[in-house]
């Protein structure tokens, strides 16, 4: 019961990573919110274990603004949020990719992280504690060939992630990142452009551990760095990557 006692809010928490997050934070005794921008998964999920969920567009602030609003009104307080919702590009070379699927995956990306900031850290600096954690990618340190503007995003989220925590540590709020490796996600598809065994073979090939991370991965790293037992540890973005980004 690392997490007795606190609440939390996971977006993109629906599926995949975010899924897999928010199903330990329940188990470890934490209140979580399930964010998600498909609402009837949210809800079939969050009854699946336990939490509250909740419809959002992370991209909008309006919509952001509402999230955190039931938040309040259902606990009083937001001790840990986590930045998860993500999106990527289908790969393409740098010039073939459209100015919509750029302004998407930034907006998703990089966006929603200023919008939740903007939302939820006055509640942790009123609080005087708070932990963000932002779900990277090894594809903002060791940028994967034709995934380019999705690598420039996790990239800028990174660096988000050490910007928010110099400024913010002073109010007793921590930020750190996890830096996932290609995981069994529905991303997974898109990062690949197809699933064969060929291209599987491909990726595996670039990981030394010989597999894909799994939500579980996601969700261990996740836990240890929003519980108390990090409280010394801020503006680090930790690769959970087997090894891609030796």
């Amino acid at each position: 019961m690392r997490l007795e006692g606190k609440t939390a809010i996971v977006t993109g928490a629906a599926s995949g990573f975010g899924a897999g997050i928010a199903r330990r934070f329940v188990a470890e005794g934490a209140q979580v919110m399930v964010a998600d921008l498909n609402a009837e998964a949210a809800a079939t999920f969050a009854a699946e274990i336990g939490a509250i969920p909740c419809a959002v567009d992370v991209s909008r602030g309006e919509s952001v603004a509402a999230m955190t609003e039931a938040a309040m009104q259902a606990w009083g307080r937001i001790d840990i949020l986590v930045n998860n919702a993500g999106t990527t590009h289908l790969p393409a070379f740098v010039e073939e990719v459209s100015e919509a699927d750029f302004d998407r995956v930034f907006a998703v990306n990089g966006k929603s992280v200023y919008l939740t900031a903007r939302s939820i850290v006055p509640h942790m600096k009123a609080a005087g504690c708070g932990a963000i954690l932002n779900v990277a990618s090894t594809a903002g340190v060791s940028p994967r060939p034709r995934l380019n503007w999705y690598n420039a995003s996790k990239g800028w989220m990174i660096t988000a992630t050490r910007a928010m925590a110099i400024e913010l540590a002073p109010f007793g709020v921590r930020v750190n990142a996890i830096n996932p490796v290609a995981g069994e996600t529905p991303l997974l598809k898109s990062f690949m452009g197809e699933d064969t065994p060929e291209v599987r073979a491909k990726f595996l090939a670039t990981i030394p551990i010989g597999r894909f991370s799994t939500p579980e991965d996601m969700a261990n790293a996740a836990l240890f760095l929003c519980s108390d037992e990090a409280s010394m540890i801020t503006g680090v973005a930790m690769e959970v990557d087997g090894g891609r980004c030796i």
